[in-house]
């Protein structure tokens, strides 16, 4: 079992590695060339292409290496729960959920990530720890790429970036906020339960 642990870090390392410097590679192509020479196919692949490697790059890591570690715990905390609510309602994230769970998240296999007791619960906030730092490290690299690209006169692709990246990485950053809200008082009333 811990050669699998250890020959699967080093798979989704190498991955990762591989799909950051095709990224680098890619926008190497657009430092080279101007706007104009390319096509509005070509800026519309490149923006999806910078989005999947670059998210895909820094979500290979969080499957093997405990990722949202590097961010202070307190991070995690939400402290404005109606704000939460709000962007949550007024962005359609509810949308964006029943969308993930028809098409790459059955509601069947979601007893993987919470089977409703103590441990499963820590685990399911150690999973939204983990995919939300994945997605708010890929949304920071991907939004300053673009910014970049921006400046280097690339505006269209920037355009076409922007809301690739909100919708791959700054909607799962608020769904997974969303469901700590539910995991914290899940395990307020477990502590007050075990108190009583």
């Amino acid at each position: 079992m811990k050669r699998y642990g250890m020959a699967k870090k080093i798979l989704f390392t190498v991955l990762s590695v591989v799909l950051a410097y095709n990224t680098y590679k890619l926008a190497i192509i657009f430092f080279e060339l101007s706007q104009e020479q390319f096509s509005c196919v070509a800026i519309i692949v490149s923006a999806v292409a910078f989005n999947l490697l670059g998210t895909g790059a820094v979500a290979l890591l969080g499957f093997v290496y405990p990722t949202s570690r590097m961010m202070p715990g307190s991070y995690y905390h939400i402290r404005k729960a109606k704000t939460l609510d709000f962007l949550y309602k007024w962005l359609g994230v509810e949308y964006f959920r029943s969308f993930l769970l028809k098409t790459f998240y059955r509601k069947e296999d979601n007893k993987k990530y919470f089977d409703g007791t103590r441990a499963g619960i820590s685990l399911f906030d150690y999973n939204t720890r983990q995919s939300e730092f994945g997605h708010l490290v890929a949304f920071i690299l991907v939004f300053t790429l673009s910014l970049i690209l921006l400046c280097e006169g690339h505006w269209c692709v920037f355009v076409w970036m922007l809301p690739f990246n909100i919708f791959l990485n700054f909607y799962p950053i608020l769904l997974q906020r969303k469901h700590r809200i539910i995991v914290e008082r899940l395990m307020s009333r477990m502590d007050s339960k075990k108190g009583s």
